[in-house]
């Protein structure tokens, strides 16, 4: 039996469905009138780790032929270790997803800077730190997953000595005028190891040992550096893709 206030109920119901579909029916659908290009197709990695199809595979396990000095590195079971000298790729990126994997000597030895130190270089110019920092009191700014002498990382996200780490960095090159000014600043978004230590920060210029960080005009494409500082770092599973935002055509 309908009862009084099943009817008053079912009533408001359908006049709220009723106001509902009239909106509906009123609402006209917003367009932008950019006309976009239509983004191209990329097939990701099976994994996280593997490469998309666009990436540039900078180190597979079995060379460094894509590397300046990669000669001076040893490879031993598809693991590239430091030694003699750092090393730069033949080939200079800008905007760009990197995605590394290292691991500081198992064995601990030294302290603080001298203790499983090495550094990704974008550009050669801008270093993300590699250091063992477990139990490792060093200057925040310079311990792993810094953005070296410019911030820390948010956290701590390191792994013991040994174990396998990696970076996903997402770097936005810095744009200068014709009199040298910067007129967009660099940017970094840095995860470590799953974690997000650096989201979307801005770079305050080149990254030094013994000045301020500066920016100096360069070109728009640079090549990537690994650092060598005495200590055998290890490095597997390295690619890199350069990026570019859609740009659409405005209307009229």
């Amino acid at each position: 039996m309908l009862t009084q206030r099943t009817f008053l109920f079912t009533a408001a119901a359908a006049a709220v469905g009723f106001g509902i579909n009239a909106y509906a029916a009123r609402q006209i659908e917003y367009k932008s009138g950019i006309v976009f290009p239509e983004p191209k197709m990329v097939a990701p990695g099976k994994t996280d780790a593997e490469p998309p199809a666009d990436a540039t595979v900078l180190f597979d396990g079995k060379d460094l032929s894509k590397w300046n000095n990669g000669d001076n590195w040893e490879i031993k079971d598809g693991v590239a270790t430091a030694k003699k000298s750092g090393i730069t790729t033949k080939e200079a990126f800008g905007d760009c997803q990197l995605h590394i994997e290292f691991a500081t000597p198992e064995k601990v030895e030294g302290k603080g800077q001298g203790r499983g130190n090495s550094g990704v270089y974008i550009m050669g110019k801008y270093e993300v730190q590699i250091l063992d920092s477990i139990d490792n009191p060093t200057y925040f700014d310079g311990q792993c997953a810094s953005i070296y002498k410019q911030s820390p990382p948010m956290v701590n996200a390191s792994r013991k000595p040994g174990e396998w780490q990696t970076y996903d960095i997402l770097f936005t090159a810095p744009k200068f005028g014709e009199d040298g000014k910067v007129t967009k600043p660099a940017y970094a978004t840095v995860i470590h190891n799953g974690v997000v230590v650096h989201n979307h920060f801005e770079l305050l210029g080149g990254t030094f040992y013994d000045r301020p960080p500066v920016y100096q005009k360069h070109a728009e494409k640079l090549p990537l550096s690994l650092q060598y500082h005495g200590n055998p770092v290890k490095f597997r599973n390295i690619w890199i893709r350069s990026f570019e935002p859609l740009v659409g055509k405005k209307p009229e």
